[in-house]
């Protein structure tokens, strides 16, 4: 019997469902790009039986299958299929100013806010509470909109460091409502309190876009019979495993660039490198940075709302293979023909020039088979000029992700990664890694699992601290899937907290690994937690 070692990656873009197997050695033995669908479940299962269809018999050997989606964007985007969302924060008298979903679109908030309620609770930066938790609040609060919730989403003023409060309400809520899904802010944002909320918020109102999703997964596995284990790709370019998904689908919106960033290193060989990412609209650049997404560190917004989750740093330009040129003008903007250019760019017989028409007016047909027809003089001369703009613009966009690094090489990535010149000021090569067109899939099929802890501390107890959030970060890796004999962190960020009394840091650690094999106990103790617990 053939070893059960192959990996399929599935990444829904925008104009793409994307799709690679895997061996256990990291061969591409498979892929596929079909277009995405209005539904995307179709487009993933077509982009599935393609990959199938071309491993033949070795399908069987099919053990795993990851995913990438667009569909909680695009829910927040076009705010359908959104719960209806309890919002209860933590911390009165104080943060009172500031209700719940300041600053949310009205459209936005109309479809999410059940009720809000600002409670006794929350603590200060040193941990001292700033009032005593009021429950006869909560539960007056949870009486007055029975009935007119799906979900409960619950924040407290430094609840990252401090989530006896959170915990305390979430089975406060339980035990009042019954069985009703439950965000809590330290288990899905970092420090700041509306950012944390609002992603928080987010995250709930998901809950039935997730299970929509997941069974969609699921049952287009079942139908092509794949004995197979099912994760979903989240932001920081790590995997976790369907259930945990179902919980924090918040953590999912980001996975698309994460994607093609970890696909791009793993195709490549680099560790460190600035990732350029071209489709048919857009050219998303990021940073590779030991092996995975640099991580912005600043609030990140989602539908018009700011979160602080984490998220990939990413710079997203208007340009792509179907970017609509105006030959007369000798430019672009940003419009595009999308997924319509095999039907509608010069190059297909179609009568609207674009970038992909540009470069090959200049360099030559990225196409095989595909000439442009007979053009002016003044048309050739527009497209050479709307060329020359679109590389100003990517060489300007690599600058400033560098941050002034000069030794970083450039990799290119994608189905538009013509556009880019061989010769890249800033960078000091180039690289064109085989298979880079699908490099967004690559990087859910080979993504480890990954999971993040938070904590507040004063100077003199960093190495507790340390400690401590290395554990529960370990522990939120296994339990997204990952093997508990071989999670290890891979991050540690310390950051000064301005305003404290006394030298207070924010210790923020990764901790990632390889995904359990099938057939392993995942319930064993991991090493490195029990080494923890041993030194505490």
């Amino acid at each position: 019997m053939s070893p059960r070692d192959l990996s399929i990656g599935i990444d829904v873009g925008g104009t793409n469902t994307d799709a690679v197997a895997l061996d256990a050695d990291g061969r591409v033995l498979a892929w596929t790009k079909e277009a995405t669908t209005s539904d995307v479940t179709s487009g993933i299962r077509a982009a599935l039986v393609a990959v199938l269809s071309q491993l033949g018999e070795r399908r069987a050997s099919v053990s795993r299958v990851m995913l990438g989606t667009t569909h909680a964007t695009n829910a927040i985007v076009r705010r359908r299929d959104l719960d209806r969302v309890a919002v209860i924060r933590l911390g009165a008298p104080a943060s009172t100013e500031f209700p719940p979903l300041s600053g949310w679109p009205a459209d936005l908030r109309d479809a999410v806010l059940a009720g809000t309620v600002l409670a006794g609770g929350g603590h200060l930066v040193d941990g001292f509470p700033i009032s005593p938790l009021d429950t006869d609040a909560i539960r007056r609060f949870l009486d007055g909109i029975e009935g007119r919730f799906d979900a409960v989403a619950v924040c407290g003023i430094f609840a990252p460091s401090f989530p006896e409060q959170e915990i305390e309400v979430a089975e406060l809520v339980q035990e009042h409502v019954g069985d009703v899904p439950l965000s809590l802010s330290h288990e899905v944002g970092a420090l700041g309190l509306l950012e944390r909320e609002n992603a928080t918020v987010l995250n709930a109102a998901l809950g039935r876009v997730a299970g929509e999703v997941t069974r969609a997964l699921l049952t287009v596995v079942a139908e092509e019979g794949l004995d197979a284990d099912t994760f979903f790709a989240q932001n920081d370019g790590t995997l976790m495993a369907v259930d945990y998904a179902a919980r924090y689908p918040v953590l999912t919106i980001g996975s698309g660039p994460a994607n093609s960033i970890r696909g791009a290193a793993f195709l490549s060989g680099a560790s460190e490198a600035i990732i350029v990412d071209v489709g048919g609209t857009t050219s998303d650049l990021g940073v590779l940075a030991s092996g995975f997404p640099r991580e912005s560190t600043l609030p990140r917004e989602i539908g018009g709302v700011r979160t602080n989750f984490r998220m990939p740093d990413i710079l997203s330009l208007g340009l792509g293979g179907g970017t609509i040129v105006d030959p007369a003008a000798g430019s672009f903007g940003h419009d595009s023909v999308g997924y319509r250019i095999a039907e509608e760019a010069l190059l297909f017989g179609g009568s609207v020039p674009t970038l992909t028409d540009a470069h090959a007016s200049v360099a030559g047909s990225p196409v095989d088979g595909r000439e442009l027809p007979s053009l002016t003089a003044a048309h050739r001369a527009g497209l050479a000029n709307a060329l020359a703009m679109a590389h100003d613009r990517i060489e300007s966009a690599v600058e400033r992700m560098s941050l002034g690094r000069a030794s970083l090489p450039l990799v290119v990535v994608g189905g538009g990664g013509f556009l880019v010149p061989d010769r890249v000021l800033g960078a000091t090569d180039v690289l064109r890694p085989a298979q880079g067109n699908v490099a967004n899939a690559v990087g859910a099929a080979i993504a480890l699992a990954g999971g993040r802890a938070d904590q507040l501390c004063e100077l003199p107890d960093r190495a507790a601290a340390i400690e401590s959030a290395s554990r529960a970060a370990i522990e939120k890796a296994v339990q997204a899937g990952a093997d508990p004999l071989r999670v290890e962190v891979v991050d540690i960020l310390e950051t000064p907290i301005s305003y404290a009394t006394r030298p207070t840091l924010r210790v923020s650690v990764k901790a990632a690994g390889p995904l359990a094999r099938i057939g392993d106990e995942t319930q064993h103790q991991n090493p490195h937690t029990t080494s923890q617990k041993e030194a505490s």
